[in-house]
């Protein structure tokens, strides 16, 4: 008997939420639509987890970000990472994101899947889009859930990172508010490193899982901290943990940097550093 998938069942639970989706709209009355938690800039980025938070209809988002990974014993790789978020009607918005490996092709860059060194692993990552879809009814509650749909698509990209079959991907998003500024996230889904029809209707659809918790909390009105724990994969997990700082000079806009460490797996004892920024137009207040 085929085992039901982690992809078929996300698609199944996106199919029974579609028909609520029309009654998410912001609930004016709610006094906690005004806290800065929800007034300021809410980024997907730094680290593993992926916020709750849906952009609303005419607002756009662009954020960016570089990373240098440092294995041990190896040789570091860096990497930049964009993506542009839009919202529109309901509780809905659309996501591209285009990363970008810096090198040079000849030179063991980046590892593949295999673990063992790729020299042609640089240059642009394929494309990815996606949707995310907030699932609670009231856009202002403390307490959010939201589902994550996305796919690297086939035929894009340049070298080893070109890929010729779709890799999607599906996270639900949990978020609690704490007080008026901080918040705890976790995310809990999967990563499928590429696919075809023909896995599909033979159930041959073994990507990784990936779990991770985040709290973000301020320090002052415009500056706040990081930290993050998370775990990935399938047979093989890798485990680590991310902080950082982030400074947001006005409500549209945040800068932040971070640190990591992957604790546990085939890349164990490898540090990030990375820096990065997000910039909201529309729906912009004050401090």
């Amino acid at each position: 008997m085929r085992k039901t998938t982690p992809l078929v069942l996300a698609a199944l639970l996106a199919g029974r939420l579609t028909p609520a989706l029309a009654q998410n709209t912001l609930d004016e009355s709610n006094e906690n639509a005004e806290t800065p938690f929800f007034q300021h800039i809410r980024p997907d980025r730094p680290g593993q987890t992926i916020t709750a938070g849906v952009l609303r209809p005419g607002q756009f988002q662009l954020e960016t970000g570089w990373q240098h990974y440092a294995p041990q014993g190896g040789v570091g790789i860096n990497s930049q990472a964009t993506m542009l978020r839009i919202g529109f009607f309901n509780s809905m918005e659309l996501r591209i994101t285009q990363p970008y490996v810096f090198g040079t092709a000849g030179t063991p860059a980046t590892m593949g899947e295999s673990g063992a060194p790729r020299p042609d692993s640089v240059g642009w990552a394929p494309l990815t889009v996606g949707t995310k879809l907030m699932l609670t009814p009231d856009r202002a509650s403390r307490f959010q859930v939201a589902l994550l749909v996305e796919a690297a698509l086939p035929n894009t990209g340049q070298n080893g990172l070109r890929r010729s079959t779709w890799a999607p991907a599906g996270r639900l998003l949990v978020s609690q508010q704490l007080g008026r500024r901080a918040a705890l996230e976790g995310n809990f889904g999967f990563v499928q490193s590429g696919i075809t029809l023909t896995n599909i209707f033979n159930g041959q659809i073994g990507g990784q899982y990936i779990g991770s918790l985040a709290l973000t909390a301020p320090i002052t009105n415009q500056a706040g901290y990081f930290v993050e724990a998370y775990g990935r994969g399938r047979d093989n997990l890798t485990t680590g943990a991310n902080a950082g700082l982030y400074y947001r000079p006005w409500t549209g806009l945040r800068f932040d940097a971070t640190v990591g460490r992957i604790l546990g797996g085939v890349s164990a004892g490898a540090n990030t550093v990375g820096v990065g920024l997000g910039f909201r137009l529309g729906g912009n207040g004050g401090n």
